[in-house]
């Protein structure tokens, strides 16, 4: 079983891809990129809405941009996730219904996995490690080990029913 290494020992690029919502960028990236490529393709079947089919034109590309932006800017990827639905969303009317829907597929689900990354997440831990640890415990219910026994379970339950302990007057 191979140990994770730890963050000195990862290169660089390794960090940078697991310190933003690197796949979710990149599908939504290609979802728009694969929406151009089939605005381009020579087949009767191109819907063009619009003037020209601009908007045909402007939603993928906002796609790729807003795959970019989650790329290289991830504080703001909630906003750049939604926004990414959205568009995405609205390639099956403008854009040969979502280039033939793979374009559309790849950038709701990029949207989706980037609006679900969550940063500074604690690694998993399988069961068995868990359990080892929870065996590893003091069994006597002290927090530090010494003899000193915590709250009574009664009353911690009771403040936190109830809130504040409240005083006699």
């Amino acid at each position: 079983m191979r140990t994770p290494r730890s963050a000195p020992e990862q290169d660089a690029f390794t960090r940078w891809v697991y310190g933003r919502p690197f796949f979710g960028g990149l599908w939504l990236t290609l979802g728009g990129a694969f929406i151009l490529l089939t605005m381009k393709a020579s087949l009767k079947v191109v819907v063009h809405v619009g003037m020209q089919g601009v908007a045909g034109y402007l939603l993928p590309i906002l796609m790729v941009l807003l795959g970019l932006l989650i790329l290289f800017s991830p504080a703001q990827r909630l906003f750049y996730s939604i926004t990414g639905v959205l568009v995405s969303l609205g390639t099956w009317v403008t854009s040969n219904m979502g280039g033939f829907m793979v374009g559309l597929l790849l950038g709701v689900v990029g949207s989706v996995l980037t609006f679900g990354w969550l940063p500074d997440q604690e690694p998993r831990t399988s069961r068995r490690e868990r359990r080892g640890t929870a065996q590893g415990a003091p069994q006597d219910g002290s927090a530090t080990g010494t003899g000193q026994t915590g709250p009574d379970t009664r009353t911690a339950q009771a403040v936190t029913a109830a809130g504040a302990p409240r005083t006699a007057p």
